[in-house]
């Protein structure tokens, strides 16, 4: 959006910049404005002929006032083209300044490997889930306090959208390949009724009750990088923090939504993959 007003802006003022610096072209101008005004009159009768002239006529004064404005920007040729260019100058710094926004952490080179990797991956192979991780890895007491109930939580591949267990996989094939993070399915498909106990936990838990819930059709899903044979999930720590932003950007890339994104309540493990007309509006 600011892009194209910025184009509109320079557009008008290089238009307006012609007609004030070359007389010939402005002449040129109100020379067809008159012709065009003069066939109109011409064609309409002895009454719009009338206003026709007066048309005319009002062009020719036009001309008159044009002939003394470009007498006046001669003049002040120089003040004019100050003030073009500190009109001009500032929109352009601000474009170039967006383009150059980074988060903390990121390499831009790096994002650039990882997106062309990830639209390879796309169009390439299908890619088969990970093995399982032990079931002692999801029963830890910090595990069980992160995410409640995460022992009997659903693992299953099988049981995610085939186009969201996919585009997941491809995530984690770059959080792997391309940036050394090993991830892992904490929770895929939820049932109703799980998700109505989690949503009776309260809002630091889940704001979504049954049905309202991209887990209950397949098309979300929770992971965590691990080291060292543990789930990571303490932000304060650098290495932690820095696989879930990049965790984040990866499943951007391939079109899922990142949970660490939302402004209510943050779930930086979260992604999903939302289909218009799959659930009922919340």
């Amino acid at each position: 959006m600011i892009a194209m007003a910025v184009a509109v802006f320079f557009v008008a003022g290089a238009a307006l910049a012609w007609l004030v610096l070359f007389p010939a072209a402005r002449d040129e101008v109100l020379a067809g404005v008159d012709r065009l005004w003069a066939r109109l009159g011409g064609v309409a009768g002895r009454w719009q002929s009338r206003a026709g002239e007066r048309v005319a006529a009002s062009g020719r004064r036009l001309h008159g006032g044009g002939s003394r404005l470009s007498r006046a920007v001669a003049r002040h040729r120089v003040p004019l083209v100050v003030g073009l260019l500190l009109l001009a100058i500032p929109p352009l710094l601000v474009l170039q300044l967006r383009r150059q926004v980074l988060l903390d952490g990121f390499d831009a080179t790096t994002t650039t490997r990882a997106d062309s990797h990830v639209l390879a991956l796309l169009r390439g192979e299908r890619l088969a889930p990970p093995a399982d991780l032990p079931p002692a890895v999801f029963a830890t007491a910090e595990a069980v306090r992160v995410m409640p109930g995460i022992a009997t939580a659903n693992r299953k591949w099988h049981r995610l959208d085939p186009d969201f267990q996919q585009r997941l996989l491809v995530v984690y094939r770059v959080m792997r390949d391309q940036h050394g993070y090993e991830m892992a399915l904490v929770e895929g498909y939820r049932s109703p009724e799980r998700q109505a106990r989690l949503a009776a936990q309260g809002g630091s838990v889940t704001r979504a009750g049954a049905g309202r819930s991209w887990h209950q059709y397949g098309l979300a899903a929770d992971s965590a990088p691990v080291r060292n044979g543990q789930l990571q999930w303490d932000m304060e720590d650098p290495w932690t923090r820095r696989g879930y932003q990049l965790y984040g950007e990866v499943a951007r890339s391939v079109g899922l939504v990142w949970g660490g994104g939302w402004t209510s309540i943050q779930d930086y493990g979260h992604v999903e993959l939302r289909r218009p007309g799959v659930r009922p509006p919340a």
